[in-house]
């Protein structure tokens, strides 16, 4: 009985479901989309994106001038830009051009 108990315990650690959430600033690089798609945060948010497939990409402001652009990320490394102005910022892998994201910054309360 102990056994079967140590099992199921096991079994339910080891479950996704138990897993650490991505930090809630965070954008998730894989399968060439950007995860959440659209993120929106209060201004003077620090926004994390981490590159998951196994192939480069970055993250570039659509904008002229660009607020943000990243050098290309290889697997698991980051990148991290502070939106200190409120506005729609949509943006895109130079890579791979039809991967777009979106950030919505509003004002603090």
């Amino acid at each position: 009985m102990k056994r079967i108990a140590c099992f199921i315990i096991c079994l339910l650690l080891a479950s996704p479901a138990f897993a650490a959430d991505a930090p809630a600033n965070q954008i998730t690089i894989d399968q060439y989309m950007y995860m959440p798609a659209t993120l929106t945060v209060a201004t003077g948010t620090k926004v994390t994106w981490v590159n998951k497939d196994e192939i480069p990409h970055t993250i570039v402001d659509s904008a002229e001038p660009k607020a943000f652009r990243s050098a290309a990320l290889d697997t698991d490394e980051t990148y991290s830009y502070t939106f200190t102005k409120p506005g729609t910022y949509q943006y895109f892998c130079t890579l791979h051009p039809k991967m777009v994201g979106t950030i919505i910054v509003a004002d603090a309360k």
